[in-house]
Order: C-alpha cells, then structure tokens, then sequence
C-alpha cells in the first residue's frame, strides 16, 4: 500500500445498463480500487471492458448501480443532481477520448476553455479572458486563439484545448478517458509529457485510461487490468508489464507491439483466443475461464476474489491460480 492517502476509493462499484426485455448491460460488477493522492493509476483492457465506464462512474456522469465512491472519505452521492455537479466540479474533471466530439463547435475556443470560471467563479469577463489566455499558452497555444472555433485547429491541438478546459478549474483529481488513442504517435508524446508536467506542478491525481501498455507503464506508478467488468490485476506498473500475474494480463502483455521491428518480426505471436463473453448474459465463475490457457475445472463454477499476492507487495490478482496455492 502507498504511503500517500487515498484519494478516491470506491468500494464494490457496480454500473448496469438496462435494457429492452428486462435485460441489463453489467459494464462494471464490484470494482474496488484506491487512487492515493498525487499518484498516476493507469487502467488497461480490451475495448469494452468497462475503462471508460468505470472513469465516467467515479465522477458522477453516470449514478452508480451499488458500491460506493469516496473522495477524501466522503461518500459521493449515489445520483448526481446539478447541485452535486456544482459541488465537485472544482476537485474532479475529465480530459474526454475523442478532442472533437467533446468541444462545442459552435463555441470558441475561449468560450469552451472559460465555461467552467464563469460557472464557478466570480471573475470578471476579463479576469476570465486573462486566464483563459494563461492556460492557452501553459498547454501549449496561443492566447489569439481564444477567437477560434475548434475546427480550425489540429487533433493534437483540439486534446490541448481539452486538458486547459479540464484544468483550469485546478482540480485535484482527473480522469484521462484515452486522451492520445485519437492522435498521432508523435503528437501522443507531447501530450503525455504535458500532462506529466502538469501533474507534477499541480500535484494533480491522476485515473489514466489507455490501449497502449507501453504508454501506461510510462506514465503510471500502478496498473489495475480490467475484464469484462471486473478488475483482475493491480500493482506497480513495472510489475505488471514486466511480470504479469493474471493469465489474461500475460496474453495482453504478449500482443503488445515490440518498439524494434527487428525484434518484433522474430517474436512469437500472442493471441488471446475465443470470443469475450456477452456483458449481457455474464457466464458463471471467472469470466476469463473460455479464453484463459490455464483454465481449471474450478475456474467455470467459482468467481475468484481479488486478493494479495503472499509473495509479491502491493500486488493483488484475482485468480484461481493463487487461491489455490
């Protein structure tokens, strides 16, 4: 366990999405993490996973279905109202996937970037402006461009426009939901160093969402994976990508792209085979067990908890595997 505070905790989170028919939808079924205060926790897995959903429950944009999230020990509601939003905009915001979809086009950049003072503050238009054309210039652009609209400027610029949008309110806690998975490789970097920066100057905590492991174990101090809904693997972020424990972290480590073609042509192919289960009709047991190339018989019939390793530090693993040793 880190030295530092948690920061954010929720315990058993569960978000289910109704559907036609009485069905449901199970993004998330009791995910329990801590993020401690100042640290960078990165979330990995394949898409629909529930990463995104998992970021978006944290902070109230969409209610919990059960479980609990607690900031600095206290209990977020169950269902955001606008008061709730209000509230805890000021400590919590979110750098969103995709730079274009998440600014209003019909907005400025200066409107978009100065929404969140004008709501929570009580600056004067040009204290705003001011501001705003500070942040511009600390994430990389220039104070004219707060006359722009966000069609006018690159993808990388657009995610810029989206990190000054998310902190200028000097949060202290941030959900990047795959902030660079829209971007170019070289602009990818620039913003993960941004960000990096600006952590360290703000003393931001930091949920990073992301496909890319390689980027994650760059950025993060930990890594929790995530399965259909569950969280399976949490430590060090070394750890994990160097020393995975959970069969399915091994198999997502091993399709990871070597960065030197040379390597990369000679290494043995890693696949994961067989279909993710339907989020719908979630089978009984680990919910790995059809795809996991260590698969017991009681894998099928019983869920593993997720528990520490006797022989590793601040690394837990929910599987089979170590429950039964």
């Amino acid at each position: 366990m880190s030295a530092r505070d948690p920061l954010v905790v929720s315990d058993n989170l569960t978000k289910h999405f109704p559907m036609a028919g009485g069905h449901q939808v199970h993004a998330l079924d009791g995910v329990s993490l801590q993020i401690h205060e100042q640290e960078i926790v990165g979330l990995v897995g394949e898409s629909g996973s529930g990463k995104s959903t998992y970021g978006k429950t944290l902070i109230g944009l969409h209610h919990k279905t059960a479980g609990t999230v607690t900031y600095r020990g206290e209990q977020l509601p169950q269902r955001y109202r606008a008061a709730d939003f209000q509230h805890y905009a000021r400590r919590m915001q979110m750098i969103f996937q995709d730079p274009y979809s998440s600014l209003n086009p019909r907005m400025t950049v200066g409107e978009i970037v100065g929404e969140g003072l004008k709501l929570h503050s009580k600056l004067s238009n040009q204290q705003i402006r001011d501001r705003v054309g500070d942040w511009l210039q600390r994430v990389g652009l220039e104070p004219d461009h707060m006359s722009r609209y966000p069609h006018e400027f690159s993808g990388g610029q657009r995610q810029r426009i989206g990190v000054a949008r998310a902190l200028i309110l000097e949060p202290e806690f941030v959900v990047c939901d795959e902030p660079i998975s829209a971007l170019d490789v070289s602009v990818q970097a620039q913003v993960v160093n941004l960000l990096d920066e600006l952590k360290k100057s703000m003393g931001l905590t930091l949920l990073f969402i992301a496909h890319d492991l390689s980027m994650v174990r760059y950025v993060s101090d930990r890594m929790a994976v995530m399965y259909l809904g569950t969280v399976v693997e949490v430590g060090p972020a070394n750890q994990v990508f160097f020393e995975p424990r959970h069969p399915y972290t091994e198999v997502l480590v091993g399709s990871n792209p070597e960065p030197d073609p040379e390597a990369e042509r000679h290494r043995a192919s890693t696949t994961i085979t067989g279909e993710i289960p339907s989020p719908v009709d979630v089978p009984a047991g680990c919910r790995f067990a059809n795809r996991c190339p260590k698969v017991m018989d009681v894998c099928r019939s019983e869920t593993p908890a997720l528990i520490p390793l006797v022989d590793a530090a601040d690394r837990d693993v929910a599987c089979h595997l170590y429950q039964q040793a």
